[in-house]
């Protein structure tokens, strides 16, 4: 998977087991960096979350930002945002900026 400088957790010389919550060998974490490689974070869930696991989870990274994973896939990719774009999100959800997305409602 391609990370935002360029590089895959594969094929990086370091590996995807030198990434911890203190930040990625490039100073940053990289989009699509497996979940499961960020050591030492907290995923959440809502409380409106179901049992079957068609969730969405977050964790907050130590420096800075939010880390966002499927959690039916926990080891899966991971989307990392900024504060700001977090927020934004969060802002327009509760807007209702989404809603028409949303089925059974």
């Amino acid at each position: 998977m391609a990370g935002k400088a360029g590089w895959t957790t594969a094929s990086h010389p370091r590996g995807a087991d030198r990434f911890d919550a203190s930040g990625s060998p490039d100073g940053d974490y990289g989009n699509g960096l497996p979940a499961s490689a960020l050591h030492g974070v907290r995923w959440r869930k809502s409380h409106r979350s179901n049992p079957s696991g068609n969730c969405v989870e977050l964790a907050e990274l130590p420096s800075g930002g939010v880390a966002v994973r499927n959690s039916r896939f926990p080891s899966g990719p991971a989307l990392i945002y900024t504060d700001a774009e977090i927020a934004a999100f969060i802002r327009g959800a509760k807007d209702g900026d989404f809603d028409d997305l949303v089925t059974g409602w």
